[in-house]
């Protein structure tokens, strides 16, 4: 008895030395195996649903013996009465006992049977089986008590393997959840951001395919992002909003999990015989009362495609940071859609204005000139008159020329941004007086015609300023093209902000910000009192 239990002591020093789960449970097997005399062991660890087995390892059956039976065992017969109800079980007999199913062929003949379940706290982990000790005779309570106790070795190092496995689970599930955020922070384009939580959700959820599909103003849903299986054909597609089942979702704002696509009727059958659907987790994209997408994994990696109740949470949590992508992309266009029109207005009060107070009144001195003419009693009236019209005429085409290059100037899109910019300083620099210097350092192919508008009007903005507020002498433009973006520098030799008592928000910047904001770019301004402004932008070429 002492030398059993000293066994049993150093077995457990032995098991406590190996590092995986099925070198520790291997070990416990054999050690259960030595110490009671059984010819055969098998360890049979439940998986988390508590019905059937995850692990079957065994010991005495050779590995010719084992391909010939086949299949592991399910957890049906005897083996599911011990999972079932987790009690030590002896039997005599084990072929006569009325709860066996029998032997596959090519199995062992097995009669003497001890089985112990893997407890721990109360909970079920598994069973341990002996059968056939080598002396013919039954298992004892003594082998009972011994392999009890190796079954609790087996509960502890099975427990740790799970709390490990939870631990690792949950710290993908923080990075992933961490990245996404820091995306949402950073990332200004829609589509990118809804494929990085497409992908992220299925490598956590091991799912062949996600898709994140949108509403439509004409009442579809539209694929907007596909990662897995076929993604590549389903991007952009579309789906039938009244004949889906991400259609029903949308519709009832809440989750849904399918374990059998061929038992739901609202899943389309022919996206689901196209992606071969087998089954899904459906979850609405939600923002206040309002759902605006739906979330969809399909098929579980593994030999049983289900997803389970942590699936499902876990893709809620991924559903409701797309949610917040998508809300937030909607109210930056709505945004920018706003401010597009308040410029467009302001820019319409200015020319209207301008055309009243220039243009307008231009026109009432020529009416009146023409009177004069009219009323001209001699020849050389009549010529003086006509040549002070003729003055007031140039001076309004000059004014209307001046109004339609502000709007969009016919060199911008004829000859491009440099030729358009040389144009612009000379009239600057005729209607001020102030010298302007334009550098080009540019190839010959031509800037995107987003990117040249916007460096354009940034340029022409500047310009505006320093005529109005900065007093300068001299202004420098300079458009440098290298590393895959264009900059333009405006640096004028004018008071600067601190005499004005501006802080850099007026004067137009916000909108020179937002201009180069919308393409990727950034926007620096540096302005000293009494050493002039400097104002860079730089936009990357895509």
């Amino acid at each position: 008895m002492e030398t059993r239990w000293r066994r049993l002591i150093d077995a457990g020093i032995a098991v406590s030395s190996e590092l995986t789960l099925d070198g520790v449970l291997q070990r416990i097997l054999e050690t259960a195996a030595e110490l009671t005399g059984a010819r055969y062991a098998a360890l049979g660890v439940i998986d988390r649903s508590g019905v059937a087995l995850e692990r079957f390892l065994t010991t005495g059956i050779d590995p010719e013996t084992r391909e010939r039976i086949g299949d592991l065992p399910r957890g049906r017969g005897i083996l599911g009465v011990l999972i079932e109800d987790a009690h030590a079980l002896r039997l005599h007999d084990l072929t006569e006992d009325r709860r066996a199913v029998g032997f596959p062929p090519h199995h062992p003949l097995m009669r003497t049977f001890l089985g112990v379940p893997i407890l721990l706290r109360g909970v079920a982990y598994g069973n341990l089986y002996l059968t056939e000790k080598t002396d013919g005779s039954d298992f004892t309570a003594e082998d009972e008590e011994v392999v009890t106790l190796l079954a609790a070795q087996a509960a502890v190092a099975v427990e740790n393997a799970r709390l490990y496995e939870s631990a690792t689970r949950w710290l993908a599930q923080l990075e992933s959840l961490t990245e996404v955020g820091n995306a949402l922070a950073g990332e200004t384009e829609l589509t990118p951001l809804l494929e990085l939580i497409a992908t992220r959700l299925r490598d956590l959820v091991d799912a062949e395919l996600v898709l994140i599909t949108l509403p439509t103003a004409g009442g579809d849903l539209r694929v907007e992002a596909a990662v897995g299986a076929q993604a590549e054909d389903l991007a952009g597609s579309y789906l039938a909003r009244s004949g889906s089942k991400s259609g029903r979702v949308l519709d009832r704002r809440r989750s849904e999990r399918v374990d059998s696509t061929l038992d739901d009727t609202e899943v389309d059958r022919e996206i689901s015989r196209r992606i071969g659907m087998r089954s899904g987790v459906f979850v609405p994209m939600v923002v206040g009362d309002r759902a605006i997408g739906v979330l969809a994994a399909h098929n579980k990696h593994g030999p049983d495609p289900r997803f389970n109740d942590e699936d499902l949470r876990i893709a809620e949590a991924f559903a409701a940071r797309a949610a917040v992508a998508v809300d937030l992309a909607d109210r930056v266009a709505r945004d920018a859609l706003r401010r597009v029109v308040e410029g467009q207005e302001l820019e319409r009060r200015r020319l209207a204005r301008e055309l009243h107070d220039e243009t307008g009144q231009a026109l009432t001195s020529i009416l009146l000139g023409l009177k004069r003419v009219e009323e001209a009693k001699t020849k050389e009236d009549a010529r003086a008159a006509a040549a002070e019209l003729r003055g007031e005429i140039v001076k309004t085409l000059q004014s209307v020329r001046r109004l339609a290059v502000e709007l969009r100037p016919k060199a911008l899109d004829d000859f491009g941004l440099v030729p358009a910019l040389e144009r612009l300083a000379d009239a600057f620099s005729g209607d001020s007086g102030i010298a302007i210097d334009v550098q080009a350092n540019l190839d010959e192919a031509r800037l995107p015609a987003e990117v040249e508008t916007a460096l354009y009007r940034i340029a022409q903005e500047a310009l505006t300023n320093v005529a109005k507020h900065a007093g300068a002498g001299h202004v420098s433009v300079v458009v440098t093209r290298r590393d895959g973006s264009v900059t333009v520098v405006v640096e004028d030799n004018g008071r600067g902000f601190g005499a004005t008592g501006s802080d850099g928000d007026g004067l137009g910047l916000v909108g020179m910000k937002e201009r180069v904001g919308l393409l990727g770019g950034r926007l620096a301004i540096e302005s000293t009192e009494g050493s002039g402004t400097t104002i860079v932008a730089e936009v990357p070429l895509r």
